[in-house]
């Protein structure tokens, strides 16, 4: 049964498996908070799994008050913003830091979007910062825990992962329908 006393926040830096993970999640029994308005493309041609209001969690968190019990996907900036009052746990996704930046590129590219003027290193070291500061910052709140799941790992063997990640939200989901749907052949931008 999947309690309602906490809401799952799943986050990472762009491009870092976030998507797959709400899927695994979905599929595992949790239900998810998103809207469809970002269509699947391809990118993601399972979908973005995104959720707008999160956008705007700063000025206007009420969609929290109805995500206990429910998964939505987070940019790990946006976790600043979430309020207090509320118990979460972050699956937070990781990925080799050169795999990022090249699928980010890709994906620019194909979108036909101006990426960053900041060359790749500089931009390497600039979310390292910012990672580091935002798990310190999560190491502080006492309504915030966080399981660190590695998307090469994941896409490598993923039932392993899908273990970690049913350990850490109370043993309440499929673990084989979880990791069923990880897809390999998505694993494209490789370091």
């Amino acid at each position: 049964m999947i309690e309602k006393n906490f809401v799952t926040i799943v986050s990472g830096l762009p491009r870092s498996g976030t998507s797959m993970m709400m899927k695994a999640l979905e599929a595992g029994g949790i239900p998810v908070l998103t809207d469809g308005i970002r269509k699947p493309d391809r990118d993601n041609p399972k979908g973005y799994y995104e959720f707008e209001p999160v956008k705007t969690t700063k000025d206007d968190p009420s969609w929290v008050q109805e995500a206990g019990g429910k998964a939505v996907k987070m940019v790990y900036r946006l976790l600043y913003d979430l309020p207090e009052g509320y118990r979460y746990r972050v699956v937070f996704m990781q990925r080799d830091m050169d795999e990022i930046l090249t699928s980010q590129k890709a994906m620019l590219e194909r979108t036909g979007q101006q990426g960053s003027d900041i060359g790749a290193d500089k931009l390497a070291a600039l979310f390292k910062k910012d990672l580091e500061e935002m798990f310190q910052w999560i190491d502080r709140q006492s309504n915030f825990s966080m399981l660190l799941v590695s998307y090469n790992d994941m896409v490598r063997d993923p039932r392993p992962q899908c273990l970690r990640v049913n350990d850490f939200l109370d043993n309440c989901l499929d673990v084989d329908r979880m990791a069923g749907v990880v897809d390999a052949a998505l694993y494209r931008n490789r370091g």
